[in-house]
């Protein structure tokens, strides 16, 4: 198993290095730390949502948003863990750090900053345009 760089590193390396095996590690363990980061706030959420409140029956408004709150922040993170597990797949298929769309390199700081990003900067800005356009009509 190759060394796993730092992020300074990774970025301090050749276009030719692009997606090998010590990128490719680099990723792969920051996805699966933030699919244990996913997977725990996701059961500590849970959690919390299982553990009936203790309050009067005046706090009953604000337990029911308490609640609302906690079911959007479930849905968002297991989307999340959904395009981590996504990401992971690519990376065992050697396709991660790739535009699924146009097959360019993404880049090492766009793949930093989102590390579960299918799309290079071009092609999800015009996705984005055309999603405004068909939302605007």
């Amino acid at each position: 198993m190759p060394d796993v760089p730092s992020e300074k590193a990774l970025l301090a390396m050749s276009e030719s290095d692009y997606m090998d095996a010590a990128q490719q590690a680099f990723f792969r363990d920051r996805l699966l730390a933030l699919a244990k980061d996913c997977e725990q706030e996701l059961a500590d959420a849970r959690q919390a949502l299982q553990t009936p409140p203790q309050s009067d029956p005046l706090d009953a408004a604000a337990d029911e948003e308490a609640c609302r709150h906690q079911l959007r922040f479930l849905a968002r993170r297991q989307v999340l863990l959904g395009k981590i597990r996504q990401a992971l797949r690519r990376l065992n298929q050697g396709d991660y750090g790739y535009c699924q769309i146009s097959g360019e390199p993404i880049g090492l700081r766009r793949l930093l900053a989102r590390p579960t990003t299918e799309y290079c900067a071009e092609v999800k800005t015009r996705l984005e345009a055309n999603e405004r356009h068909y939302a605007h009509s």
